[in-house]
């Protein structure tokens, strides 16, 4: 180097340390001066996960190489008397034990039983039902284990049956069958999520939770027992099931899975139509209004009929019956070629294309929408029902609201629908993690409406996502601030109504939007959040398993986000403390100074306007808080800077925006 060069180069070294000096003299009295709750040591401390992986749960999110399930396959006979407003029925339970455990008693969820006066869901929010019913009535219980027919020895605790086995189910695959007969009064529209109700061409029934479900038994808590309350909602094992359903020949049934007997139950034309429909992207009349007025479901029965649905591997079904049922179809296309079948079924009440007249249109947007985007739409048949719960979701069909029209038609259709991939195919534990459940499935319909009819009803910024229509990230704040707020993690049915839906579906969802565009960006967070969806289709997760999967799959230790946002309520407050030109000189940039100031962190963004009205901007990484609460950097600038702004697109969850620009003199 020659010696004029290296005296420059001396030269320049000096003016930038003098520079640095002077931007650390000034920072220091900034630290000296700002109150902030930050703590740098706290968000990033390690060992965030109080376990290691293990052979069951892979520390890298998967499945262990041990992991394991148990299964139950079910075969149901029922009959609907629609004048007692009754369900009789059989069932034939095989269940297999493919735990490392011999089970001496198995467990079962008996849901109809939250319909008794003495039922512990009356009790749980402080205010108690005023209508009921009595319950499961259990007319028999009986076991085949290895060949025997034995009595049951049970006892029925609220929502759940123990069953004492006189030989324990053997571990690594043993099966026992269990064959229970019943009845049970069909709840009227207090119900809620099952229930019948009138309509002027007919009763309509909605029939869910209407038999008794094998408890799941996992590696993480045994058996799995929590009481049906009404908030949290389900957690059951896999299986096929195989029901039938009779009730009066002029009556209508939708029921999950595949009609494996149309020809016993629907009338030439209606197959006709049916197949035509699965030819079509347009809607075909199955069952026209007309034909519901001649009150004619099948014109060469009559008496009763005996409607066959088969579902393979599917944690549930549920079924809708009236003779008031306008019902319509169309094809929906899937990846690699694959095709199913959408539907709607409504009343006349329903009916118009600005209501229902699209609903089967809709379902298909939603269904095909999900099924690129994420996992492919497993079951034969999606149906969309018109009733009075007015917004549930079982395997393969929705019970949705007769009045619900246009935008929030489309919208509560992809949100239930959605519920198929989170917790039907993903086998979340729902009555425990609402998140897993109503977030997720919160997050990809904010998706769902972007792409529908080339945004037609986009964006999302109604209901759970942003319930006022605003700025989600401004709507999220009354909640991370508000001191009698739970976090996220709370069991769902600790959850007050006041907060449902703020925390387990529009926080969990907004959490969602903050990992995928701001913090790990859509490529690597669609990447991981699709292989969490591949490797437990079908399975049971655990949080961890989540939070792994996206970390592994992401490339992020992203323990300082579930810490703050999943575990915790700390809210984000990043302030613009100081902005000026280093040394005055333009030409040495200008100097920014932001703080810190309460327990969350995040990447973030700078926007600094120029006299011309152009903007520049820098990106910031999580990274820059690790050790900080308050930093300062140089931004290269050509002309003189009028503002700089923090967080310019109002993208994250500042509880202080007057804090977040600074006006140059």
């Amino acid at each position: 180097m020659k010696v004029k060069s290296l005296l420059l180069f001396l030269f320049l070294g000096a003016e930038l340390g003098n520079a640095y000096a002077q931007h650390r003299e000034r920072q220091t009295h900034t630290n000296d001066t700002i109150t902030s709750n930050y703590q740098p040591q706290e968000l990033f401390s390690p060992l965030f996960y109080q376990e290691k992986g293990n052979e069951f749960h892979s520390a890298n999110g998967n499945p262990g190489p041990k992991y394991w399930q148990n299964r139950a396959d079910y075969v149901l006979k029922a009959a609907i008397d629609t004048v007692s407003k009754t369900l009789t029925a059989t069932e034939n339970i095989t269940y297999t034990n493919n735990s490392p455990d011999a089970l001496g008693y198995l467990w079962l969820h008996l849901d109809q039983n939250t319909y008794k006066k003495d039922a512990r869901s009356n009790f749980y929010t402080g205010t108690a039902a005023t209508q009921h019913t009595t319950g499961y009535q259990l007319e028999e219980v009986q076991l085949i284990q290895n060949g025997k027919t034995y009595k049951a020895d049970y006892i029925v605790t609220d929502t759940r049956m123990q069953i004492r086995l006189p030989q324990a189910v053997s571990a690594g695959g043993g099966k026992i069958s269990i064959a229970i007969k019943y009845h049970y009064t069909i709840p009227g529209t207090f119900g809620n999520r099952t229930d019948y109700s009138y309509t002027k061409n007919g009763a309509i029934y909605e029939i869910a939770q209407w038999f008794p479900r094998m408890c799941v038994y996992d590696d993480t808590h045994g058996w799995d027992t929590l009481p049906f309350l009404g908030s949290g909602e389900f957690y059951l094992e896999y299986g096929d099931m195989d029901y039938s359903v009779t009730l009066p020949a002029n009556m209508i049934v939708a029921g999950s899975g595949e009609l494996v007997n149309p020809t016993e139950v629907l009338s030439p034309q209606q197959i006709s139509r049916l197949n035509a429909a699965r030819n079509s992207d347009k809607t075909i009349m199955i069952r026209t209004l007309a034909e519901v007025k001649e009150a004619v479901a099948h014109p060469q029965k009559k008496g009763n009929l005996t409607w066959h649905f088969k579902m393979l591997n599917t944690r549930d079904v549920a079924f809708g019956a009236s003779k008031a049922y306008i019902w319509d179809a169309a094809r929906i296309n899937l990846p690699g070629g694959k095709k199913a079948l959408s539907m709607s079924v409504y009343p006349e009440e329903s009916a118009g294309n600005d209501a229902w007249g699209r609903s089967t249109e809709y379902l298909k947007g939603a269904v095909e929408h999900f099924s690129e985007k994420w996992f492919v739409y497993p079951y034969p048949v999606a149906i969309n029902e018109a009733g009075t719960a007015g917004g549930m979701e079982y395997p393969g069909i929705l019970f949705d609201g007769i009045g619900d029209k246009g935008k929030d038609l489309f919208s509560v259709t992809a949100h239930e629908i959605g519920h198929n991939w989170f917790p039907m195919i993903v086998g979340s534990d729902e009555r425990r993690f609402a998140f897993m459940d109503e977030g997720f499935n919160t997050f990809v319909d904010i998706y769902a409406n972007d792409v529908f009819n080339k945004g037609e009803y986009a964006p999302k910024r109604d209901g759970e996502y942003a319930p006022n229509g605003g700025n989600p990230a401004d709507e999220i704040i009354p909640t991370i601030t508000d001191p009698n707020a739970p976090i996220i993690m709370t069991a769902a049915d600790a959850v007050s109504e006041r907060y449902r839906h703020p925390i387990e579906y529009y926080k969990a969802a907004f959490g969602m939007v903050l990992l995928r565009e701001q913090i790990l960006g859509k490529d690597r967070f669609d990447y991981a959040f699709r292989n969490y969806i591949h490797q437990w289709a079908y399975k049971h997760p655990q949080p961890e398993d989540f939070f792994r999967s996206m970390e592994s799959g992401g490339g992020e230790d992203l323990s300082w986000f579930w810490k703050s946002w999943f575990y915790n309520n700390w809210k984000l407050d990043m302030a613009i403390v100081d902005a000026h030109c280093v040394n005055n000189d333009l030409k040495e940039g200008l100097a920014v100074t932001i703080a810190n100031k309460e327990r969350m962190a995040m990447p973030f963004t700078v926007a600094v306007t120029l006299k011309d009205g152009t903007q520049q901007r820098m990106q910031f990484p999580v990274e820059t808080w690790i050790q900080n609460k308050v930093v300062t950097f140089t931004i290269p600038v050509t002309q003189e800077v009028k503002t700089v702004q923090l967080d310019p697109d109002a993208a994250l969850p500042d509880v202080n925006r007057a804090n977040n620009s600074f006006m140059l003199k």
